[in-house]
């Protein structure tokens, strides 16, 4: 029987949780799980295929291991989106030990054109797991509350 095919191609996806909203990024390396988490965090908010990575940000973190800077980094993010009235569609990552260095590039929000359907509130400890799974894909999820 030959192994499960071991799918590259980064992704995110929500799942559900009561009231809030359960996001996950996937990636063959850490920071690109990071980067996709980011992208479902958007994606809470608004389609990030409608959104123009115009404007960059730059955002640093630091957390003693991988779920808490996953919680740092996604509050990092929804502070930069409510103090600058952004959204963001493109991010990279680099993470470095306990550190974690990123650009985050989006544009302020256009309430007719971006159609806000929440404002996220912040990054919970629920569900939160940073791990590789099997397939040798990294998995980074947690809820946000909404």
């Amino acid at each position: 029987m030959a192994p499960p095919p071991f799918r590259s191609a980064a992704r995110w996806e929500h799942f559900a949780h009561g009231a809030d909203v359960g996001l996950r990024g996937i990636g063959p390396r850490l920071s690109e799980a990071f980067e996709q988490a980011a992208l479902a965090l958007t994606a809470v908010v608004t389609d990030p295929a409608g959104v123009d990575p115009a404007r960059p940000v730059a955002i640093a973190c630091e957390a003693p291991d991988p779920e808490l800077l996953l919680v740092d980094w996604l509050n990092a993010l929804i502070y930069e989106m409510a103090t600058r009235g952004m959204v963001f569609s493109r991010f990279r990552v680099a993470l470095d030990g306990h550190r974690l260095t990123a650009t985050a590039w989006g544009e302020p929000v256009e309430p007719r054109r971006h159609q806000p359907a929440v404002e996220v509130k912040g990054a919970t400890y629920t569900a939160l797991a940073v791990a590789r799974q099997p397939d040798g894909l990294w998995h980074a999820q947690c809820v946000v509350d909404v």
